[in-house]
């Protein structure tokens, strides 16, 4: 090994160039393993390129070369090399909603199987500028919106850097772009039949931030399913996607009149501020005096202290569809944008009076 270490350094002129250095010597580069393994340079990069095309026995070779010299390929040199950093970008406003950080770590695993790193973003409406600059800065690859604020704004001007983008859990509001998400409007739909179909006649919602899609979306489908089975009335208030908030809209919506007898909240995270709130502040039972349904089916949802009936979004598909998308224009450049809605499904627990699992 010493004297390969040798060779490299006379060689590359005390240049370290591919591999990442030894203790006490140069680096190591991809055409020494070539030469101990008998293949040719591009095939030692293929060989260390996830979903590269090389004959297993090459990959053995060369696995084993690099082994017995050291040698660890350089991702910078790479990514000079081909123009690819085989990063994508994950942009959120927030991680407080339970439901996200799944998702962050079901991408990340995702990506990492065709040979791609997660690089996670959290800003807001106000700092846009300054990330648009940290992303073309890190030269990624791709880029996945999951902020509500952010995501017509920055997907437009990624769009403009000839950057790919997708949208994740919610609908473009420009032209041209991919985005994957649940569909809304019949978890909406699916919530009131089942508060309806189980004798609740004084509904509510608790709405997300007003200018997104996610919550839009399923307040439009509560309501017309609401208004299909005869109840033309519901209350509402806005929790923002904030615990807070949540706490306040439920304040609000059982201050004075005849209180509702359901809340449909557009996510859990704000569901189970809800729940805390009837029960803990204005001494309410849930189901029995007001039943509660929640969208997403994050962990928290099935804990023993909630129990919480909840819209379940189903999040594999969900960054399968995301992934699939992404790398498609990833290697193809800018195929036409596409949609996708995946199903939704009620999960079915405690927190609704009447309803059967």
């Amino acid at each position: 090994m010493a004297s390969a270490g040798g060779r490299a350094a006379k060689r590359t002129g005390g240049r370290a160039v591919e591999g990442a250095p030894g203790r006490g010597r140069e680096a190591v580069t991809s055409l020494d393993v070539a030469r101990l393994a008998g293949v040719s340079q591009s095939a030692v990069s293929r060989a260390f390129t996830p979903g590269a095309s090389v004959a297993e026995a090459t990959r053995e070779r060369v696995f084993d070369a690099a082994g017995r010299l050291g040698y660890r390929p350089n991702a910078i040199a790479r990514t000079l090399i081909t123009r690819r950093s085989r990063i994508v970008a994950m942009v959120v406003s927030y991680l407080e909603n339970p439901f996200y950080p799944a998702i962050v770590e079901l991408m990340s695993q995702r990506l990492q199987r065709d040979g791609y790193h997660l690089l996670l973003f959290t800003s807001d409406t106000e700092a846009a500028d300054a990330l648009l600059l940290q992303l073309m800065q890190y030269q990624v690859d791709g880029i996945v919106l999951v902020s509500a604020t952010l995501s017509s704004a920055l997907a437009r001007d990624c769009q403009r850097a000839g950057v790919p983008v997708v949208l994740f859990n919610r609908i473009a509001t420009v032209g041209e772009v991919s985005s994957v998400a649940s569909d809304n409007r019949e978890g909406g739909r699916i919530a009131a039949r089942a508060l309806v179909g189980t004798g609740h006649r004084r509904p509510a919602f608790v709405a997300g931030l007003e200018n997104t899609s996610t919550s839009r979306d399923r307040e439009a489908g509560f309501r017309e399913e609401l208004a299909r089975l005869g109840i033309r009335r519901y209350r509402r208030a806005a929790g923002n996607y904030s615990f807070d908030g949540a706490r306040r809209a439920a304040r609000r919506l059982f201050a004075s009149g005849a209180p509702p007898d359901a809340v449909f909240v557009a996510n859990d995270h704000m569901a189970i501020a809800v729940m805390d709130t009837l029960r803990h502040e204005l001494g309410l039972r849930v189901p029995e005096d007001v039943s509660v349904i929640g969208f997403d089916d994050a962990p928290q949802a099935a804990w023993d202290s909630y129990r919480l009936t909840t819209i379940e979004q189903a999040a594999g598909p969900m960054v399968e569809a995301t992934v699939a998308m992404l790398l498609e224009q990833i290697a193809d450049g800018a195929p036409a944008a596409r949609r996708v809605e995946v199903p939704v499904r009620l999960v079915v627990r405690d927190s609704v009076r009447g309803l059967a699992g």
